[in-house]
């Protein structure tokens, strides 16, 4: 893989949080994230390889705990796979370009897709749509 160098670096830059989430599948706590209440205009990325993943404009408080976006940039932004792990069958969420974990989605969002992405903040970063400014969830 050619930005596995740059991956590399960028593995060791994580918080305890961020690598817990984005490497070992975990989650952060509900209500905890900083990009959860986010409401600026411009553009979430992968926090591991800076993807773009979603715009501001698809998000929306859902209410569950996590930043919620009804769709990504493209469907080739995400990997979907089946996760069958604390007695439930989801359909868990990755960066499609480095495999980063970044939550699951749901069939309970709202139109016009109907889904909803429930994203870990660790998992993002954001960068404002106005000054270029970087936030790291």
């Amino acid at each position: 893989m050619s930005n596995e160098p740059k991956l590399s670096s960028s593995l060791e830059q994580l918080t305890e949080i961020q690598r817990y989430v984005t490497q070992e599948h975990g989650t952060e706590p509900p209500y905890t994230g900083k990009l959860l209440h986010n409401r600026r205009d411009g553009i979430y990325h992968c926090l591991v390889c800076n993807a773009p993943l979603f715009y501001s404009d698809t998000k929306y408080d859902s209410g569950c705990g996590w930043p919620s976006f009804y769709q990504p940039v493209h469907h080739d932004a995400i990997k979907y796979l089946t996760d069958n792990t604390h007695g439930m069958e989801r359909v868990e969420i990755r960066c499609s370009n480095c495999e980063a974990h970044l939550g699951h989605v749901f069939p309970d969002g709202p139109q016009p897709t109907g889904e909803r992405y429930c994203v870990n903040s660790a998992s993002m970063s954001f960068i404002d749509g106005e000054n270029g400014n970087k936030t790291s969830g």
